[in-house]
């Protein structure tokens, strides 16, 4: 913990924080950072757009101001509260013109993103750059820390107060959680986002003519970090830099791969009370009778003789989970069986929906994600596949580790920071904890399932490597250490 006596202040702009709002993982990262900051010697708050989520669900709410109607919103208030349980100080920017819709937080009914996404998400960076000014008398950040495209033109907003004044108002950290969402809009959007026209070009925002929030942080911030130390480096060329290379390397001495954590409170078979049995690492009992609620829940036929694996996952191309629809016949054919739950490209949920019709009784899929769910799945299954082409970070090849569900992965990005092979040599000296295939290919795929019947098949040695993956330590107490000493490195001395 931090001995300095005055604390660092620290503003947390994100769009969506667990258990009020979460699309994905990154609401998972925003629920469980900010609570550990502060036992690094942090004061952190946070700034979200008023979705309804939000508005509905943030405790002890109270105005700090109205602002003037801008960025399309004829009414702007500035209310403040705290978040359920953790009771993390939170504002969020009611706007009710651009944030009050049903619904998905980004995209409208037809799944198309919004049209005037560029100004709800220049709202929520302005409202940080006005934080930073010192906008709210009591409290002014020392820090902002944005996450992802959506709060990735508060660092121009800020930029730009500074340009104006001459001096540098506070330090700014820019985390990206995946570089394929990018956040870019039309050139003549640009007119509309209050910014010097001088920020539009090479040199600034602009990206391939259009603007580019993504590119906001990426260049405005004074530190970029990602995810997974693998990923910091994959992003600076080829496929995985999206096109951003020449960025990536022009910031290369400010980026840092900071691995993301877990909440471990929340996710620990050992107290979850959301599976059917408790277990732990010296006592697996619980984990059997997860494995057989699980298969009744699920109406897969009881065995145990033979692996179940899992899939929890967006269905998306980056997910690789073509190479699971191509697997699922291997699977079946070796005795195992598959659940599957999740939601997004229309095939791939035509594809799951017709091996469970196929295979009744050893597939089992579950379109749409459900919490309690999750954590039924991840205690009462024996592998998890993720097998996805790239991967930022990923946190289900974590969550599987510690229930003691083996992770299958391809080994990229955060993933093979996580997840150590069973080769033969990683199981000797009592490393392995998974299994990992090296070419984002069917064969390479194909054959760590195959490896993985033929370690179940050995229980021995299974149960070496289960216990090994459930001691790993993915809580958040390091990764939050780390953002501390970045923190500090960059705090603005009066």
């Amino acid at each position: 913990m931090s001995q300095n006596p005055s604390p660092l202040r620290v503003l947390h702009v994100c769009s969506e924080v667990f258990p009020l709002l979460k699309t994905g993982g990154l609401a998972d990262v925003t629920a469980a950072l900010p609570p550990e900051l502060e036992k690094q010697g942090c004061e952190v708050r946070m700034l979200v757009p008023g979705f309804p989520a939000f508005v509905n669900g943030i405790e002890d709410q109270h105005l700090v101001t109205e602002l003037p109607s801008r960025f399309g919103a004829r009414k702007i208030r500035l209310m403040y509260g705290k978040m359920p349980k953790t009771g993390v100080p939170v504002y969020y920017v009611d706007a009710p013109d651009l944030y009050d819709r049903p619904g998905n937080p980004y995209n409208d009914s037809d799944g198309q993103p919004y049209r005037d996404n560029h100004l709800r998400f220049a709202l929520l960076g302005w409202c940080a750059a006005r934080l930073a000014e010192g906008f709210d008398y009591f409290w002014k950040p020392d820090i902002v820390h944005g996450h992802d495209w959506h709060a990735g033109l508060a660092f121009a907003y800020i930029k730009a107060l500074e340009w104006h004044t001459g001096k540098r108002m506070v330090g700014t950290v820019f985390t990206v959680h995946n570089m394929a969402y990018q956040g870019n809009f039309p050139a003549y959007m640009f007119s509309e986002l209050d910014l010097p026209f001088s920020m539009f070009n090479a040199d600034g925002i602009e990206f391939y003519g259009q603007v580019s929030f993504l590119k906001s942080g990426f260049y405005y911030a004074d530190k970029v970090t990602t995810v997974s130390p693998t990923y910091a480096r994959e992003i600076r060329d080829g496929e995985q830099s999206c096109g951003l290379g020449g960025v990536v390397q022009q910031r290369q001495a400010d980026l840092v791969g900071i691995l993301n954590g877990v909440d471990t409170a929340t996710w620990n078979p050992r107290t979850d009370k959301r599976i059917e049995a408790n277990y732990h690492v010296r006592s697996m009992t619980g984990k059997k009778k997860c494995r057989l609620a699980l298969q009744k829940e699920m109406g897969l036929v009881e065995q145990n003789d033979k692996p179940v694996f899992c899939v929890v996952s967006r269905f998306a191309a980056q997910k690789g989970l073509h190479l699971v629809v191509d697997g699922i016949n291997a699977i079946v054919g070796n005795g195992g069986q598959v659940v599957v739950m999740g939601n997004g490209e229309r095939w791939l949920e035509d594809a799951f929906r017709h091996f469970e019709q196929t295979f009744p009784g050893q597939v089992a899929v579950r379109i749409g994600y459900d919490e309690d769910r999750a954590h039924r799945v991840f205690a009462g299954s024996d592998v998890v596949m993720v097998p996805s082409r790239y991967e930022p970070c990923g946190l289900v090849q974590m969550y599987g580790s510690l229930y003691g569900t083996l992770p299958l992965v391809h080994r990229v990005g955060g993933l093979a920071d996580t997840v150590v092979d069973c080769s033969l040599e990683n199981l000797a000296e009592n490393r392995a904890t998974g299994f990992c295939f090296e070419h984002f290919d069917y064969p390479s795929f194909e054959s760590a399932v195959h490896r993985a019947f033929a370690l179940f098949d050995k229980q021995t040695d299974w149960k070496k490597v289960q216990k090994r993956g459930m001691k790993l330590s993915f809580g958040w107490e390091n990764s939050a250490e780390r953002y501390a000493q970045l923190y500090r490195l960059i705090r603005v001395v009066a």
